[in-house]
């Protein structure tokens, strides 16, 4: 009887070893998973225009910006999620600039697009950085001026980036609030013993938020099963500065936009307005 319960701490142990060490060597794939890049069409051509710029280690990024910077209101910088690409936002982008009058920039990040390079926890910190100094220097966009959004990996991305620019308004479709939290649900609630050893992400947006001055729009959709809808509401309650909250019954992880129709764009209209 000892020897079989010694036995069966001795396999539970292993697990976790092997957890943990799986954890370590692959958590960026896990968080980063560049899709297939598609061919760019003639219609995207026409009407958006493709920069390309250098993050400060030399890294090549791109963007697609949408809007004449000499004429609109503001800018609205976008940071996408783990498994998408900055070119499927195009449509989203043209909407939100005939709707508010801002123009739009989809930053991409390295490993995307065929850009090369790896995408990383402290990367997605130098990719960011740099889109949000061709907004500004590149671009011409006062600091003032430039609101942020982000989208599931991408809220967290944009928060930090907020918390070392201050935006005109910090938008968050579908955020969670904070990978320790999100490893919890991918992996084991039990992570949290060793996450301050193993993990390479200190994505805390729910401490960012509560920092800020900015204020703070959150969206996200009562189905989504990859990323709880408690935890849009948990950053919404704990940002310094409140904007809207925006619930959209029925809605999953992506299709936030399409199923919360007219009400989701007042919500966007509304966050830039202010």
């Amino acid at each position: 009887m000892i020897i079989a319960i010694i036995s069966a701490i001795g396999v539970f142990v292993a697990f976790l070893v092997l957890l943990i060490a799986l954890l370590w060597i692959f958590q960026e794939r896990i968080a980063f998973q560049p899709p297939p890049s598609p061919p760019t069409t003639q219609e995207e051509q026409d009407d958006v225009r493709q920069d390309f710029y250098r993050a400060a280690d030399n890294q090549p990024l791109l963007a697609y910006v949408i809007g004449n910077s000499e004429t609109v209101k503001g800018l609205l910088l976008c940071f996408h999620g783990n498994a998408d690409l900055a070119v499927n936002g195009i449509n989203w982008a043209k909407k939100v600039a005939q709707l508010t009058g801002f123009a739009v920039m989809l930053a991409e990040y390295r490993g995307y697009m065929n850009l090369g390079g790896h995408p990383s926890y402290l990367r997605s910190q130098v990719d960011s950085e740099a889109a949000f100094i061709h907004a500004t220097d590149s671009l011409g966009f006062r600091h003032d001026r430039v609101a942020l959004y982000g989208h599931s990996l991408g809220t967290a991305v944009a928060s930090e980036l907020a918390a070392r620019h201050r935006p005109l308004c910090l938008m968050l479709e579908s955020p969670f609030t904070s990978a320790q939290a999100m490893a919890r649900i991918i992996a084991w609630r039990g992570i949290e013993i060793a996450w301050g050893v193993i993990s390479r992400f200190r994505f805390d947006t729910l401490a960012v938020v509560a920092s800020i001055d900015a204020p703070v729009w959150v969206a996200h959709g009562t189905s989504d099963r990859l990323i709880p809808p408690a935890m849009g509401e948990e950053v919404f309650a704990a940002a310094r500065v409140k904007g809207q909250l925006l619930l959209v019954p029925g809605a999953a992880h992506s299709d936030v936009a399409a199923v919360g129709g007219d009400e989701y764009w007042r919500w966007i209209a509304a966050a830039l307005a202010s």
